[in-house]
């Protein structure tokens, strides 16, 4: 259970929007293959199902992505944002949140997050640690 409250000018780091184009959604449906079931697959191997039609560095992104999405307090937005910074959620648990959050911003070519977002990162990061209840 997320414990950390939103904070004024923070992103809204708890945000879910779409993340995957809509051909990627149809194929992996006809696929059967449920977006949370993504993590248990390897990008070379899931692109290979898809005919290819997902390239195995997509794979990866759309991996990282839901496996980000499963931390405690993160929606599928910042998911997004961090995997396209190159970020997975090992990253995104032990990483420090400045450098993280900065991570994004230089993806991004200017600040989406700022101060307050760090700090409410370093408050997820505390949660996930068991530090804060």
């Amino acid at each position: 259970m997320n414990t950390v409250q939103d904070l004024p000018g923070t992103f809204p780091l708890h945000a879910d929007k779409k993340f995957l184009a809509e051909s990627e959604w149809v194929i992996f449906k006809l696929l059967c293959r449920p977006i949370d079931s993504l993590p248990h697959n390897n990008p070379e191997e899931l692109s290979q199902a898809t005919g290819k039609q997902v390239t195995p560095e997509r794979c990866d992104e759309l991996i990282r992505i839901v496996q980000i999405n499963q931390l405690s307090g993160l929606g599928s937005w910042i998911a997004r944002l961090l995997a396209e910074a190159g970020m997975n959620a090992a990253a995104v648990r032990n990483n420090e949140p400045a450098s993280i959050m900065q991570a994004v911003n230089d993806k991004a070519a200017y600040a989406i997050c700022n101060e307050a977002s760090i700090h409410a990162l370093a408050n997820l990061q505390k949660q996930w640690k068991g530090e804060i209840f």
